[in-house]
């Protein structure tokens, strides 16, 4: 769906990296490695993109490594008509991409009686992780559902996996990692554990 929007996945990939740090510029081959992606496909969709106005030639950072001063640096063109518009596309797709990976792990994840989001999902860089899920877990299942989420997002989701058990001690002992998880910035997308 993704590449049909946007004409192609590398041009979303290369969009979504810059969206989820505007104010950083990137080189080519940084960028290529990032979205894992060929040289020339990248180069190829960042002369598009610098077409259309959507980035600009960027300054280079504060590099001091060998070659650093040769590299030619991409970022965002905040000023572009299309700028607003586009980061709305990028927040809303990646939002699907998120409700996605919680019906799935609904359906896929086992028995889960509580399913926490927090960091990631909610804004809150100091919350200790993006999910909790609690319950009669299958873990790997669970994990490769992240995992294949995370390559179609483009970031790294950090979750939490428990047994019904281990989660009521932690909580009666008020466990620093529980206590700061539920003081974060969260939702409960499944709370049959009614906490």
């Amino acid at each position: 769906m993704l590449e049909q929007l946007f004409g192609s996945k590398t041009r979303f990939r290369i969009l979504r990296a810059f969206f989820a740090h505007p104010e950083r510029s990137f080189f080519v081959r940084e960028l290529s490695r990032a979205i894992d992606t060929q040289l020339n496909a990248v180069r190829r969709e960042l002369e598009l993109l610098v077409n259309i106005g959507l980035l600009k030639d960027g300054e280079g950072r504060d590099d001091l490594s060998q070659g650093a001063s040769l590299r030619k640096y991409y970022a965002l063109n905040l000023q572009s008509l299309i700028y607003p518009e586009v980061q709305a596309l990028i927040t809303k797709l990646q939002i699907l991409g998120q409700q996605e990976l919680i019906k799935e792990i609904k359906e896929k994840g086992g028995e889960v009686k509580l399913l926490l989001l927090s960091g990631l999902f909610t804004n809150d860089r100091d919350a200790p992780s993006d999910l909790l899920a609690v319950g009669k877990l299958k873990d790997k299942t669970i994990a490769n559902l992240i995992a294949k989420h995370e390559k179609e997002l483009g970031v790294e989701i950090r979750f939490t996996l428990m047994s019904e058990p281990e989660f009521k001690e932690r909580r009666q002992m008020m466990d620093k990692f529980i206590f700061a998880l539920f003081e974060a910035n969260n939702a409960k997308v499944i709370n049959a554990l009614n906490v």
